[in-house]
């Protein structure tokens, strides 16, 4: 993981749209950029640029924008695209935020690029922005064991147990937050406790 990078100007939390999903597995980027809605900025609100949700806030003194597109996570990255064109947004300056089956509930890492290990929003993102070097917060959800039961998982909602831990990550992010933005994630990642 590189030293430093660009500050990050956009944050994007992936899920599906709608109250019939906003308390599922899959909307674990969604819980994050709620987080962070609530503490630096005021509610996401709908616009015209693309089909998301948005709120302006700043972040250890930096302009950032938080967005939820609002369409289903198999093709946000056209949403996504749509919002960088017209604010003239780079790959490397947006975090994006994503349920990881790989990893245990409690369990966050930051990646910068690399494949998208099945999960079809980040295809979505890598096909229409042009490029994979963006940043991630891999948010663990834990795995079902088989992947015959990962479509029905992801879209379930998680044990009680499972959302505290899921909950208590995201609030250890929040709390680097300030690292992430300005690019110091070496420092990000050892407040976190996190392997690379």
């Amino acid at each position: 993981m590189s030293d430093s990078r660009d500050n990050i100007k956009l944050i994007v939390g992936l899920g599906n749209p709608g109250q019939k999903y906003e308390q599922t597995r899959h909307n674990a980027g969604v819980w994050f950029v709620n987080m962070l809605s609530s503490s630096y900025g005021g509610p996401l609100v709908s616009i015209k640029t693309c089909k998301a949700k948005v709120a302006e806030c700043r972040i250890n003194g930096a302009p950032v924008i938080l967005l939820t597109p609002e369409v289903y996570m198999n093709n946000n990255g056209s949403e996504i695209a749509k919002y960088m064109r017209y604010f003239k947004i780079s790959p490397s300056q947006i975090l994006i935020a994503h349920d990881e089956l790989d990893f245990q509930p409690g369990v966050v890492r930051i990646k910068e690029g690399g494949g998208c290990a099945g999960h079809n929003g980040l295809k979505s993102i890598k096909s229409h922005i042009g490029g994979d070097d963006f940043l991630r917060l891999r948010i663990g959800i834990g795995h079902p064991g088989s992947a015959d039961l990962v479509s029905d998982y992801v879209l379930s909602k998680s044990s009680k147990n499972d959302f505290n831990l899921i909950d208590g990550a995201l609030g250890d992010v929040l709390f680097n937050i300030d690292d992430i933005v300005s690019g110091d994630l070496q420092r990000a990642v050892r407040n976190l406790h996190v392997s690379l």
